[in-house]
């Protein structure tokens, strides 16, 4: 699931509407046991005294977080790590430029078809994803506070926050069990289980609109991008691991 424009989002993680604070998620997967995720429960003293002997963090928490005794604390982690998601903000896709900066080249004429079929009472996409971020209900500044959401995608079991599809091209595999290997086959799957019946041209336009969902400046912003890069051989041996 990709954070993109994940400050807007009214609530956070699949299923939990209540938790409505970026600080407060980034807890869910620091002390969550069932499953163990970042396995922060019990050992909170030691990550924070090894982030306190890193220089570099001690350095920069002290700079975001003036005039503390103490500026490396877990609820700082989780601040600085809020603050870092806010900034993960996308809105320069080929869709982005034609409504926002009226370029009618931006999207081919099969982007085109399928823009109108996903916004269409026929496909109805636009009913879940809907808004500037194709996603669940959003935070407007000088709106009334939005009502968190959870919704049957008619595909899978359960009820779930409605992810964004910006920049989907990008984030496979999808569902919220990434069950779908590819976007091909969540269209399919859609227009068979929910009795669509979008032809293999429609289901191929459909495709290339999402794919004008991307945004090449965003994700290719170097201020986004990892300081610590793993080498070629720490690579190959995380995908070895993620393959078995």
């Amino acid at each position: 699931m990709t954070l993109t424009n994940v400050a807007y989002n009214v609530s956070f993680t699949w299923s939990n509407p209540r938790l409505r604070s970026l600080a407060r998620q980034a807890r869910v997967p620091m002390f969550n046991e069932h499953p163990v995720e970042l396995g922060v429960k019990g050992r909170e003293r030691e990550i924070v005294q090894r982030l306190r002997d890193d220089g570099r963090y001690e350095e920069m928490f002290r700079a975001a977080f003036p005039g503390r005794r103490r500026a490396v604390t877990l609820a700082n982690v989780t601040r600085a790590l809020a603050t870092f998601e806010r900034a993960l903000i996308s809105g320069r896709s080929p869709y982005d430029r034609l409504v926002y900066d009226a370029d009618h080249a931006a999207l081919s004429d099969s982007a085109w078809r399928g823009m109108e079929l996903f916004f269409s009472k026929r496909a109805h996409c636009a009913r879940c994803h809907g808004g500037f971020n194709f996603a669940g209900p959003a935070r407007y500044a000088g709106s009334p506070p939005a009502r968190p959401l959870l919704v049957s995608n008619g595909v899978t079991a359960g009820r779930f926050r409605v992810p964004t599809l910006r920049n989907i091209a990008l984030t496979a595999p999808y569902m919220h069990d990434g069950s779908f290997a590819s976007l091909p086959e969540v269209i399919e799957a859609y227009s068979t289980r929910r009795g669509l019946g979008l032809t293999a041209a429609e289901q191929g336009d459909l495709l290339a609109f999402l794919d004008a969902l991307t945004d090449l400046e965003f994700v290719n912003d170097p201020r986004f991008a990892d300081p610590n890069p793993p080498s070629p051989s720490e690579a190959a041996e995380w995908i070895q691991r993620t393959r078995r």
